[in-house]
């Protein structure tokens, strides 16, 4: 097989792409060459700059694919870009998509892919949509061989995944666990969870490249394991062999009191219960199984983590954050309590 990535080296694409240059398929990575060392040798590279259509158009001009993946494309001008370059190019084109995309608030928390779509919280989320709107769109109307995939939480053994996090990545929560200070989990901690590994992700994915059955359709990509947030955080503490001390606080409390778009990232998305159906992805690859159970997984990405400095970046500004918040909701508390009824 002879696929183009465009990224090719983020959490979920690294996964990919490792495992299909493993199996002897022909990858081609198109992006600007920051990253493409952690990738094995026999990777082909199109250094260029994927947002330059027209020197894209001259590195590809006598190429052909069986596969074009877009990793990095987040806005409909992206795809509308991204068809201009590949139609009657590939046999395949794949979005990477969001489960974020999904309806919030859920009218149901099992989520299939007759979901329907809409998220009124999260910008990132509607460019996802309209990014799949457009490639339906082209796929009805022109033939345009487009397979969408949705990904939920899927992490790798670089960055500790998390609920609530600065700018700077996870690794200042992981700090504050070893340094016996609180964190902070978004709402009571019980709503309902789902982490893949990307090496799990992987697995599906690269069913579907090829996949005659996949074209023209909608699939998501997760484990089926569900987890509640006290427990995703019980984990990471037991990876780290500390005790948990954690303090919950609301989501609309965290999105009121943040610079960061907690809205989008909690009430339009980790602050929902799911619990994913992949009852189609198994349909059309019938072998897939997630075989990283949570609890295995972190273990590794901890360990890397520790293991890697480079990995542990701090970020002083949301950890005084989290001291004010929490010195806010223990006061708040005191001061309630002090009310005689």
């Amino acid at each position: 097989m002879r696929a183009l990535f465009i990224g090719g080296t983020g959490t979920i694409s690294t996964a990919i792409s490792k495992q299909l240059l493993e199996r002897g398929d022909e990858l081609y990575i198109l992006n600007r060459g920051n990253r493409n060392n952690i990738l094995p040798s026999n990777v082909k590279e199109i250094t260029v700059d994927v947002n330059n259509e027209e020197e894209v158009a001259k590195c590809i001009a006598n190429l052909e694919f069986d596969v074009v993946a877009d990793f990095i494309a987040f806005v409909p001008e992206q795809l509308e870009r991204d068809y201009r370059l590949f139609n009657g190019k590939t046999k395949q084109f794949i979005f990477i998509s969001s489960a974020s995309a999904y309806q919030k608030p859920l009218s149901d928390y099992r989520v299939s892919e007759s979901t329907p779509l809409a998220n009124p919280y999260w910008e990132y989320s509607r460019n996802k949509i309209a990014c799949e709107e457009f490639l339906m769109k082209m796929y009805r109307e022109n033939g345009f061989p487009v397979t969408i995939v949705r990904p939920s939480h899927t992490y790798d053994d670089r960055s500790i995944p998390l609920g609530v996090h600065g700018n700077n990545g996870s690794w200042q929560v992981a700090k504050r666990m070893l340094e016996g200070k609180k964190v902070i989990i978004h709402g009571d901690g019980t709503s309902l969870w789902t982490m893949t590994h990307n090496s799990d992700f992987a697995k599906g994915f690269i069913g579907l490249m090829g996949n005659i059955h996949a074209i023209g359709e909608s699939v998501q990509i997760t484990s089926d394991e569900t987890l509640t947030w006290n427990q995703i955080y019980q984990a990471i503490a037991d990876a780290l062999d500390v005790k948990l001390n954690a303090i919950h606080v609301s989501s609309e409390f965290l999105d009121a009191c943040s610079k960061q778009d907690f809205k989008g990232s909690l009430i339009g998305d980790k602050a929902n219960s799911v619990v994913f159906d992949n009852t189609k992805l198994k349909r059309l690859v019938p072998d897939f199984v997630a075989t990283v159970r949570y609890d295995q997984g972190i273990k590794q990405t901890i360990q890397n983590v520790l293991n890697h400095p480079e990995l542990q970046v701090e970020d002083t500004e949301f950890d005084e954050w989290c001291d004010k918040v929490i010195l806010a909701m223990e006061k708040a508390v005191q001061e309630i309590s002090s009310i005689c009824l």
